[in-house]
């Protein structure tokens, strides 16, 4: 009798240790998932007011937003995929960017400042473009490119004097901030990163963003 009291003894307080292990475990994982956290009502929005649009769909079906890096080399590599499915899916996708600068990028931080000091001219698609068409010419460099962006803003017709007055403003700064802590809040750790309606994407290739768009378009 008191050997089979022993072994009920040893058997529930190894359930529980199973159990408590289970527990501790699942809220390990739930803790250390930025997207699980993302998902409560104190979350940002994914789009909110100051979203730059860069593809607004007349019959809009989905909407696409990127988390970027002008001095990313990866976001480079999708960058021809997005022109793609804003070209042929245009029409039924919207298409947001938002600034997510990484602070190991001497440069990303300049990048974005200047493509939001564009925007401020209405020339916010312009620079984005010219940003990655160029990037291998000024991106790894540990100087500042400043100069580089510049003479960007001077080609394309910019008024430099209120360029110039943009580039040095804090709420320039300031509005690149909150796009870049809007995007940690929604677990946001690298670039590029997408959001499909409100979800964010796990693609590894250019291939598969474009055929998870396609997809999403055709339900």
């Amino acid at each position: 009798m008191t050997t089979r009291r022993v072994l009920q003894s040893v058997l529930v307080i190894a359930v529980i240790a199973v159990i408590g292990l289970i527990v501790w475990i699942v809220g390990s994982r739930s803790s250390a998932d930025p997207v699980a956290g993302a998902s409560g009502a104190d979350a940002p929005a994914v789009v909110n007011d100051e979203t730059h649009i860069v593809n607004q769909a007349q019959d809009e079906k989905a909407v696409l937003v990127e988390f970027l890096d002008f001095e990313c080399e990866a976001c480079r590599a999708f960058y021809p995929a997005v022109e793609e499915v804003r070209a042929t899916q245009g029409d039924e996708l919207t298409l947001a960017i938002r600034y997510f600068p990484i602070p190991s990028h001497a440069n990303s931080t300049n990048a974005a400042v200047a493509v939001e000091a564009a925007a401020r001219q209405g020339q916010l698609e312009a620079m984005y473009q010219r940003m990655y068409e160029t990037q291998a010419e000024w991106g790894e460099q540990r100087d500042s490119q400043a100069h580089v962006f510049r003479g960007f803003a001077q080609d394309m017709g910019l008024d430099m004097e209120q360029y110039e007055a943009d580039v040095a403003d804090p709420e320039v700064a300031a509005r690149v901030q909150r796009d870049f802590d809007a995007g940690r809040a929604l677990g946001v750790q690298g670039t590029p990163t997408f959001f499909l309606d409100g979800k964010r994407l796990e693609v590894s290739s250019p291939e598969e963003l474009v055929q998870v768009v396609q997809e999403a378009l055709a339900r």
